[in-house]
């Protein structure tokens, strides 16, 4: 099929719509890319989108893995975001990453299309990865060198204040709820200077726990989601291991 504009989605699980759970969906998930496409799906009968965001992929392997299938769809737009699996790693070299990450960025512009990318949230308000805002703000600063230098465009997700609520994230604690991914799908849909008719989807009520509640909902989070992630680290076995792409064809929504 001829698409007029092609929209083509890359990264881990962000860009995946992990947390944002869909059963009609492929891979069970739903996601910010999915409704920024039904948005622009709408406005143009021409539109195509793919998105081969896969998750816990690191930023090389979405790099070899999604950038060149995303030249050969000749797209109109690409989101990308890359590096959060990275970030988490006991060990990293940033600079190294993010020339790489340029180099990728310059391939995706020299198609014409436009290019979004992303930085990296702010958990100030998670005991656990708050421990991460230093390398993350390297990394942001990084970001925004990449873009400016190469006229892709920028979600700055480090300012989203909105994300402070635990409202806004899924029970892993890790990836957004469908209030996050919807919420993410208007920032980006604002950033585009594209209309769009996206509600919020009630957040689940997280209470305030203390004491014995919160040493207990804590060690619950540890053992359903917070082990079986260290524990694939140790193992160097991903998520996303056995999973394909999404839409990894331009299709419409």
């Amino acid at each position: 099929m001829d698409f007029t504009s092609r929209f083509v989605a890359l990264g881990d699980s962000f860009t995946e719509g992990v947390g944002d759970d869909d059963p009609t969906r492929p891979n069970g998930v739903r996601g910010w890319a999915d409704r920024v496409a039904e948005q622009l799906c709408a406005a143009d009968p021409g539109f195509g989108y793919a998105n081969l965001a896969i998750r816990g992929r690191k930023l090389r392997h979405i790099l070899a893995e999604q950038v060149d299938a995303a030249v050969e769809l000749n797209p109109t737009l690409v989101t990308i975001y890359a590096g959060a699996n990275d970030i988490l790693r006991p060990r990293i070299d940033i600079d190294d990453l993010l020339v790489e990450y340029d180099d990728a960025i310059a391939k995706l512009r020299a198609t014409g299309a436009a290019v979004v990318m992303f930085t990296g949230f702010d958990a100030r308000g998670s005991k656990v990865f708050s421990t991460m805002r230093g390398r993350t703000a390297i990394y942001n600063e990084l970001v925004r060198g990449i873009a400016g230098d190469h006229g892709a465009l920028l979600v700055d997700y480090w300012r989203f204040s909105e994300y402070y609520d635990w409202g806004m994230w899924a029970q892993d604690r890790m990836h957004m709820s469908a209030a996050g991914h919807a919420n993410m799908a208007r920032r980006v849909l604002d950033v585009l200077e594209h209309d769009h008719s996206i509600d919020i989807p009630p957040m689940t009520p997280v209470p305030e726990l203390s004491g014995v509640d919160a040493l207990r909902a804590n060690a619950r989070w540890f053992r359903e989601y917070a082990g079986p992630w260290v524990v694939r680290r140790v193992t160097g076995k991903s998520s996303g291991d056995g999973l394909e792409p999404k839409y990894p064809e331009l299709t419409r929504l």
